[in-house]
């Protein structure tokens, strides 16, 4: 039978592996808003990666903490940039118009 510490440092491998891709995103781009999305998804595995942290160290509801106030930071951080991108791009279509039809 197969250890629950196995299971979950192969969950946290997988999660880890399934970032390296996204990495790609961030540096290739091609816009600002694929950058904030693609930092956004290594931000929530993050999460899930201290929670699964935790469940190993047997201290879970110290991790949720971490995790909740990563994730909000992250959240924040996203609400943040793109806001700021918002403001100084102009949308896609017709600049003249302000983006409104």
């Amino acid at each position: 039978m197969i250890e629950t510490e196995t299971i979950l440092i192969c969950a946290g491998l997988g999660l880890f592996l399934m970032m390296v891709p996204v990495i790609y995103r961030i540096i290739k781009g091609p816009t600002a808003i694929d950058r904030i999305v693609a930092v956004n998804v290594i931000g929530t595995k993050t999460a899930v990666l201290l929670i699964i942290i935790g469940a190993l160290f047997d201290n879970v509801s110290m991790f949720v903490d971490f995790a909740i106030a990563y994730a909000a930071l992250n959240f924040l951080g996203s609400l943040a940039a793109s806001r700021y991108f918002n403001r100084t791009r102009p949308a896609y279509g017709n600049e003249s118009t302000g983006g409104k039809n």
